[in-house]
C-alpha cells in the first residue's frame, strides 16, 4: 500500500475537511495535499467538490481578462528584452 493512499476507505474527518480548505485556499497542489492527507487525488477532488471548495489557483490572471502593461511586466520580467507594441501598451 503507498503512503498516498493510507486513508482509502476510510470517512474524512472534521480535521481532514478543515485541513483540505485550509491548503486549497492557500494555492497548495491538489497532489500534494493529496500527500499530506494520505488520499489520492481523485479523492481530494472529490471532497473539495462535496464540500465547495476552489482547487484552482487564485494567483494566477484568468484568461478572458484583458493584461495590462503592468502584468505584461510582471510576466515577462527581466526575461523581456523588446519593448512593448502600442498595442500591449493599452
Amino acid at each position: 500500500m503507498s503512503k498516498s493512499d493510507r486513508n482509502t476507505g476510510k470517512p474524512w474527518s472534521a480535521a481532514e475537511k478543515a485541513k483540505l480548505a485550509e491548503l486549497a485556499k492557500g494555492n497548495t497542489p491538489t497532489r500534494v495535499i493529496g500527500l499530506k492527507l494520505g488520499r489520492t487525488e481523485d479523492s481530494v477532488r472529490s471532497q473539495a467538490a462535496r464540500q465547495d471548495v476552489s482547487l484552482k489557483p487564485t494567483n494566477q490572471a484568468s484568461y478572458n481578462r484583458a493584461l495590462t502593461v503592468a502584468d505584461l511586466a510582471v510576466h515577462h520580467g527581466a526575461r523581456c528584452q523588446q519593448p512593448l507594441s502600442n498595442a500591449a501598451r493599452r
